[in-house]
């Protein structure tokens, strides 16, 4: 079995509505080892938001313990779990969530704000990852004259500006055509075949057949873990490779 990146045992979350106890969660245990790809599924109301936002430290358990990068979260305060989320994860969701009014490069840079790098040096890492994912040459632009797909690119290289660990994706392809939606899920899988952890949230099949491991939740409760069948390889497997486009690439044009 290899690292893990996430292990939870006996996972359990309560809340308290306004009918009584709610739970959302039962007893969830998952490891997830250095470099697995996995798509979390289930229908709305199954527990895997829930779950995702346990995973990315927006949440605590009720019960249970997690442990990210071996690290137990629950023995740790607001400062130390805020420094191990920055340090080890990064997060792509299906709104796209960019500063309108500030550049490509300066949304991808924000999450260095806090790095103890200058300006000028927060741009440039953050043209590196935009050139990673083949949107350099649009650094100065602004969000609203690129596509959703290109938005959404540049808000996984805003995940990637850390170099995290462990992406976190939360229904990421939700707001995008199926064309673009898998031009996104083959720039995860290459992320992947790079050595970063991803866990993604979806409700479309044709999404989660991307990843190599599909975990599916129903009631608060894991009723399948098993690896997607045509995906059994191991990530980084010869003749499995897809390299990330080069600027301009994945067929998309330029700026409108």
């Amino acid at each position: 079995m290899t690292e893990a990146v996430i292990r939870v045992e006996s996972l359990g979350k309560d809340y308290d509505t306004p009918a009584g106890p709610f739970t959302a969660l039962k007893e969830v245990n998952l490891h997830v080892g250095t470099g697995e790809f996995v798509a979390i599924m289930g229908p709305s109301g199954s527990g895997k938001s829930t779950f995702m936002n346990i995973l990315g430290c927006l949440d605590r358990p009720s019960r249970g313990r997690y442990f990210l990068a071996g690290r137990d979260v629950a023995g740790l305060d607001k400062d130390e779990t805020a420094q191990l989320r920055n340090r080890t994860i990064g997060f792509v969701f299906q709104g796209f969530n960019l500063l309108p009014r500030m550049s490509l490069a300066d949304n991808v840079a924000l999450p260095l704000v806090y790095s103890g790098l200058g300006h000028a040096e927060r741009r440039e890492h953050a043209r590196e990852v935009l050139e990673k994912v083949g949107l350099g040459r649009y650094a100065d632009s602004l969000p609203s004259r690129i596509s959703g797909g290109q938005q959404q690119r540049v808000a996984i290289a805003r995940a990637l500006v850390n170099r995290p660990r462990l992406i976190l994706a939360d229904e990421p392809t939700g707001n995008l055509d199926s064309h673009t939606s898998h031009e996104i899920m083959q720039v995860f899988r290459t992320l992947n075949e790079e050595g970063i952890t991803v866990v993604l949230i979806t409700h479309e099949p044709d999404i989660a057949a991307f990843a190599r491991r599909q975990v599916r939740f129903l009631d608060g409760e894991i009723v399948h873990d098993a690896p997607t069948p045509t995906h059994q390889a191991t990530p980084g497997e010869a003749g499995d490779r897809h390299p990330l486009p080069r600027e301009g690439g994945w067929g998309e044009g330029p700026p409108c």
